[in-house]
């Protein structure tokens, strides 16, 4: 028995190093194994991307965050009456008891135009850039004579002289200069106001309140409309929308930023002729467009959603290619694996775990090297820079190993095809599934090729 142990061992060891079964479990372990450094990259990419997250926002704070704009409204306070029954508690009487409350009306433009010339320029902070802007803004239009026919009111319970105009924004920290209404060539100012009642805590965008001073009765729309205008200036970042709360609202942005990206429910009627040099944009939205009214009693809506404007964001999306390029990090290592085993088995050339080992490592450093240079670049220098840098380390690697020059320079080309066609499906996006399916049934179809002379019974 002592005599046919070492023996054994021989064979074990023989079998470990000749067998193709043996080789493949070795191959499949190391590639589950590079997973482990492939996870850890892919953690780097997402912190890598909050972190240009959080110094965009800091500086869109200090400028000024998007703008948002919601008015003018003319607020019209009113009184209601309503009775109370009263329990005398020793008589037993009941008493009724008339309570007068003030409720508001809110009455939005029969006219509102919007005439917008935003100024964009980029902010930098160590690597990492945002857009902010300055924008003048003239708002102007008419309010009509206002409808009180949804209230049973009579005319001496409509508070006229204490009538005011509100208007909302999100950005109250950006406006840079004095904002004032001019009805009939009288000048309101605005000052900011903290009221629940008409600042709902909403899920979405926080909104600041802005109140006129009382608006003197002759200049109100008692008998016909009356015309107004408001200049605002303000300073923002993100994008600029207006809500279209005017029976007509006729809206004009213009600007030298070089991308269109128009967002909102409603889109430029004139987007067929803006250019990519700054942009003319155009829009005329109707009453009959949107799901509200031109008038509401006792609170005013929250109309966010239904607003429209211009998006000047940088289009970040380094950090999302990484990330999807890191996904295929597993076929990337798979497929290179492939490669050497079936040059090891067809050309019985002996390839250390070691050496596999080696190749997987250089294979995720190209992960590491790509978001390090695409902060610094574009993703395309970056995919170039790595993906050059780890064909050229791998090919004069394995020319080392299986000592000749052929199999180096296959593994060098298919290496850079494999590259080639994940950069492919990386750019593309109504088409990656199909291009990415057609790719891997041709790798599968040369695959099933070059192994039809391996003996698998051996």
């Amino acid at each position: 028995m002592s005599e046919q142990h070492p023996q054994q061992q021989n064979k074990i060891i023989y079998w470990v190093k000749n067998s193709i079964t043996a080789r493949m479990f070795m191959v499949g372990f190391l590639t589950l194994i590079l997973l482990i450094p492939l996870f850890f990259v892919q953690n780097l990419i997402e912190e890598r991307a909050i972190r240009q997250k959080q110094v965009v926002s800091e500086i869109n704070n200090k400028w000024g965050d998007e703008v948002l704009i919601y008015g003018p409204i003319l607020k019209i306070p009113y009184r209601t009456y309503h009775e109370k029954a009263i329990t005398n508690k020793q008589t037993k009487e009941i008493l009724t008891e008339v309570i007068e409350e003030i409720k508001y009306a809110y009455f939005f433009p029969e006219k509102l135009g919007i005439t917008s010339t935003v100024n964009p320029e980029i902010k930098n902070r160590s690597i990492y850039k945002t857009t902010v802007f300055s924008s003048q803004t003239l708002l102007n239009g008419m309010f009509a004579i206002p409808d009180f026919s949804d209230v049973s009111l009579q005319p001496e319970d409509i508070l006229w002289d204490k009538a005011r105009v509100i208007l909302k924004t999100s950005n109250l920290k950006g406006v840079s200069a004095e904002v004032k209404i001019k009805l009939n060539e009288h000048n309101y100012p605005f000052s900011s106001k903290y009221d629940t009642h008409e600042n709902p805590r909403t899920s979405g965008l926080n909104m600041h309140l802005m109140e006129s001073k009382p608006i003197e009765v002759a200049q109100l729309p008692q008998e016909k409309a009356v015309a107004f205008s408001i200049n605002l200036e303000v300073n923002g970042s993100e994008q600029i929308r207006f809500v279209p709360i005017g029976k007509t609202t006729e809206a004009q942005i213009t600007s030298s930023w070089e991308t269109n990206n128009f967002t909102g429910n409603y889109l430029p009627y004139n987007q067929d002729k803006l250019t990519d040099t700054g942009f003319d944009a155009r829009w005329n939205v109707l009453d009959i467009n949107r799901p509200f009214s031109q008038q509401f009693f006792d609170r005013l809506p929250e109309l966010n959603e239904y607003a429209f404007g211009v998006n000047f964001m940088i289009p970040v999306d380094e950090y999302q290619k990484s990330e999807r390029t890191a996904k295929y990090g597993f076929l990337v290592i798979g497929l290179t694996f492939l490669i050497f085993f079936l040059i090891q088995t067809l050309s019985k050339i002996s390839i250390h775990p070691f050496q596999y080992l080696m190749i997987g490592i250089s294979l995720v450093m190209f992960y590491t090297l790509l978001i390090s240079i695409s902060e610094h670049s574009s993703y395309l220098n970056a995919y170039f820079v790595s993906g050059c840098s780890v064909v050229i380390l791998i090919t004069l690697y394995s020319r080392s190993i299986l000592k000749s020059v052929k199999f180096p320079l296959f593994i060098g080309a298919s290496l850079s095809v494999l590259y080639s066609f994940i950069y492919v499906i990386i750019q593309l996006e109504n088409y990656a599934l199909l291009v990415g399916s057609i790719g891997l049934f041709i790798i599968l179809a040369l695959v099933m090729y070059a192994s039809r002379k391996i003996d698998w019974n051996a």
